[in-house]
């Protein structure tokens, strides 16, 4: 009986002799390789932080102490030996299946959600404060990663931590990795750290020495006065100790006797401490050592070659591909052109321009406000900027785009990859509400293809256009259309017609639901034998208008679809001119509900089960001809 299959709770993994837990730390690897070859997930992250969730489980007890993962994508062995360890882990991701990050509604182990990159120490303070408040005696630990230093919300919390509480440890996993590797200043000074032989050398004294000396207050208190005179003989200017954090390290993060020491140290500070750990990414599998950027999100892959497997047509690209090709396609012939990412080059499709044209490419950290507010500074002085993010990081730049880019009519091109649905990551990473609070924005133009060459000519347009412009796709692969040589530069806020209605009911569909309303109107004409007219909208804003009016006119109801939430979104825009122009054909408004939506296996499970499956959303355009009289 293996080890692992023990666990079900924390207090197994204390109750392990220390000469086991090398073993488990194996089996939790194999268990992570195993289940995330078949389901896909975040590979690299979690295989190099699986000692220090075992030494954290045997030094803390959670639920009381609190544990918090920034982003929170590196949490597969926290959950392991959480309870989850069993066919819900099985099952990663997948609908009916856990998480693939920390959720306080799966377990009393997850003490704080997260999704996004930055907010671990934020809410670790703010756990501590309300302990110190209400006089508790529990440890809060705050595990960033080295790339949530690139991001700001993390300093605004360093920047208070010291005067806000004395009692609160971080432990900064330093793999000199982000997704991509780490850029900066910040990860400058780390490597510093680590590298400087003066230091490592009295360290490396220091620590052997701590290693025979039983722990208690005595070494506590040696621990301390070594550790500080040591580094301030060497770093004099600690930079974490700025904040008002004890800084220790760095110490080896795949040595669990070593790392359980430190955090038992840790827990008896009386002052708010940093422990800096060295860790490898993607450890246990040579090819996401080999290739950890392409191992930090991963689709199913073979677990000997690190190939991924097949999905699909491999003849089809992702969209992400279409538009970095088609950026550096652009960028070759203008040197003006530059590329831009908060460290997600290789999944928003930028690798390519930073490959062939470097000069040409900027990769910011996760940080994508000052990515937004760099690309507004670039603009001012002459630059064409393309700034690639997921959609639901655009929601973190929200305020540059606002008074940076949009106030200043800056030409600045958003391109929101992973609108729609990220199926395997659920809520955090679901890009269903950019529309929304995008729309309001004065001088904004926003537009989504319904295929992969349309998506090549709103790149060429929006870059012409000289306006600030978003531009959202879906996660995934294209249609099979095939792309021109030569983009189209496409009439900002003019809708395609793809056919005519007989007087009775025209769907208007933005980008990806185009297919659905094609599918449903030939499904209605077959079962009823009315002409249903299809247009392909475009341009979420400006909206052509005047097509919309002609069809409000000759039509007894209008039905629209998007791949977004219903409240504010697409159909929202066009139920405010229809009311503005006093029109009164009936409206149907088709999208994501008011919630939150969970992870599933896929795209098409998750739209089945909330109604936007292609024969749910036919039905839905039946019933309300019906209600209509229409039919």
């Amino acid at each position: 009986m293996s080890i692992l299959s023990k666990i079900q709770n924390p207090q197994d993994v204390k109750k392990l002799d220390a000469s086991e837990l090398p073993e488990l730390a194996r089996e939790i690897r194999n268990e992570i390789i195993d289940v995330t070859s078949q389901k896909g997930g975040h590979v690299s992250p979690n295989l190099g932080l699986v000692e220090l969730s075992i030494a954290l489980h045997r030094v803390f007890e959670t639920p009381k102490d609190k544990i918090l993962f920034d982003v929170s994508h590196q949490c597969y062995t926290h959950k392991l030996l959480t309870g989850r360890n069993n066919e819900n882990f099985r099952n990663l991701r997948q609908t009916g299946g856990i998480s693939g990050f920390c959720n306080r509604g799966e377990s009393c182990h997850d003490a704080f959600g997260a999704g996004h990159a930055g907010t671990a120490a934020s809410a670790a303070l703010g756990l501590a404060a309300a302990r110190d408040r209400m006089g508790g005696s529990e440890s809060v630990v705050a595990v960033l990663g080295d790339a949530a230093l690139t991001n700001g919300v993390t300093f605004e919390a360093f920047n208070n931590i010291g005067q806000t509480t004395k009692k609160m440890i971080v432990v900064l996993n330093d793999n000199e990795m982000s997704i991509a590797r780490n850029v900066g200043a910040i990860a400058k000074y780390l490597n510093e750290v680590i590298t400087n032989p003066t230091y490592n050398r009295l360290y490396s004294d220091m620590d052997a020495f701590l290693k025979n000396i039983p722990l208690g207050e005595t070494i506590a208190k040696l621990a301390d006065r070594v550790a500080h005179n040591t580094k301030s003989f060497i770093l004099p200017s600690s930079f974490f100790e700025y904040f008002g954090m004890y800084y220790l390290g760095p110490i080896d993060g795949h040595d669990i006797p070593l790392l359980e020491k430190y955090l038992e140290y840790c827990k008896k500070a009386t002052f708010p401490v940093l422990l800096h750990i060295l860790t490898k990414k993607g450890k246990g599998l040579d090819a996401a050592v080999r290739n950890p950027e392409k191992f930090h999100g991963a689709t199913p892959y073979n677990i000997i070659t690190g190939e991924s497997i097949s999905n699909g047509d491999s003849s089809v690209p992702n969209y992400q591909d279409v538009m970095g090709k088609a950026l550096l396609k652009f960028a070759k012939d203008d040197k003006k052109i530059v590329g831009i990412t908060a460290a997600m080059a290789s999944g928003t499709g930028l690798s390519f321009i930073k490959k062939e044209l470097p000069a040409q490419f900027f990769d910011v950290g996760i940080a994508e406000e000052h990515a937004a507010i760099f690309a507004a500074g670039m603009a001012c002085n002459g630059m064409t900027p393309v700034v690639a993010m997921y959609s639901t990081f655009m929601q973190r730049a929200y305020d540059c785009a606002m008074h940076d880019v949009c106030l200043q009519k800056l030409p600045v091109t958003f391109c929101l990859d992973r609108a729609g649905l990220s199926p395997n990551d659920g809520a955090t990473h679901h890009g269903v509400f950019d529309i929304s609070f995008l729309r309001p924005l004065p001088n904004a133009v926003i537009m989504q293809p319904s295929n992969e060459d349309e998506l090549a000519d709103m790149l060429w347009t929006s870059i012409r256009s000289g306006k600030p412009c978003f531009i959202r796709y879906p996660r995934g692969k294209g249609e099979g259309v095939k792309i021109k040589d030569q983009p189209e530069e496409l009439e900002i806020g003019k809708a395609q017609v793809l056919s005519e209605s007989d007087g009775k009911i025209t769907i208007w569909a933005l980008g990806n639901m185009v297919k659905e309303a094609k599918a449903a109107a030939e499904i209605i004409e077959k079962a009823h034998g009315i002409k249903v007219g299809v247009v392909n909208a475009r341009f979420v804003k400006p909206l052509d208008s005047s097509l919309l009016l002609k069809h409000a006119d000759e039509n007894k109801l209008i039905v629209t679809i998007e791949d977004h939430v219903k409240s504010g979104g697409f159909g929202t825009a066009v139920a405010e001119e229809l009311i503005d122009n006093n029109k009164s054909c009936a409206l149907k408004i088709i999208g994501w509900p008011d919630k939150f939506i969970p992870h599933g296996t896929n795209v098409a499970c998750l739209r089945e089960q909330f109604n936007l499956g292609t024969q749910q959303i036919t039905d839905s355009i039946i019933e309300s001809a019906k209600k209509q009289k229409i039919l």
